[in-house]
């Protein structure tokens, strides 16, 4: 696989066709990639919600309102939408349920393992909590890593996607109950196949010269 040609070719999809739905198995395939993503000290503060049928995805659409309308027809149109949230805290109970799936995978070869990675998670966590104060935006980045995870995937897939930070998360968290779950969402992906029409298709990837954004040391 030549994942350079693949990162060349994916673009934001503007149109989609609406009579094209992706298989069971490619679905798979995107929550593989999305199980997999990395993340700072494997915290993994997120939740993903995919709407696949008619009545889930207009459920999303109603956060597509007012200025972000214009996005309405993306979500519906689509085959399937993801809903990347984020935790809104980590405790001491997500802390320790993160220690036993890495002990079940066999990631620590004995206890002393288990505690040295609780201490370093502990301290990443603690130092965003207490002394930044930035826990929420730090945990929003993670999520932002599985973001790009899934576009880069997704092309090598062969299905296009559309991600939106054009809605109102005020309106989606309390249509989904999201923050009774501890969660918040936080950017939206349509997945799916073009349509012939979308004009964005055909339009050339425009970015900044090389030399313009690298420097070599």
């Amino acid at each position: 696989m030549n994942i350079e040609k693949y990162s060349k070719e994916r673009y934001t999809t503007k149109v989609f066709d609406s009579d094209s739905s992706l298989s069971d198995s490619i679905i798979n395939k995107v929550k593989n990639l999305l199980q997999v993503s990395p993340s700072s000290v494997n915290s993994q503060p997120w939740h993903f919600i995919i709407a696949g049928t008619e009545s889930g995805k207009q459920r999303i659409a109603k956060a597509a309102s007012g200025a972000y309308e214009y996005n309405k027809p993306k979500l519906t149109d689509s085959s399937h939408v993801i809903v990347f949230c984020s935790k809104t805290s980590i405790d001491d109970d997500y802390l320790e349920k993160l220690l036993d799936q890495e002990d079940s995978d066999g990631r620590f070869a004995n206890g002393d393992f288990r505690e040295a990675q609780r201490k370093g998670r502990s301290t990443f966590v603690n130092l965003h909590k207490f002394n930044l104060k930035d826990s929420q935006h730090w945990m929003e980045k993670q999520v932002y890593l599985a973001l790009g995870t899934l576009l880069l995937g997704a092309s090598t897939l062969e299905i296009d996607a559309c991600p939106m930070e054009g809605f109102d998360p005020t309106i989606l968290d309390q249509e989904l109950g999201l923050r009774e779950k501890g969660l918040t969402s936080v950017v939206l992906v349509a997945i799916g196949k073009r349509s012939p029409e979308d004009f964005n298709a055909p339009l050339p990837k425009s970015r900044h010269k090389q030399e313009d954004i690298f420097t070599n040391l």
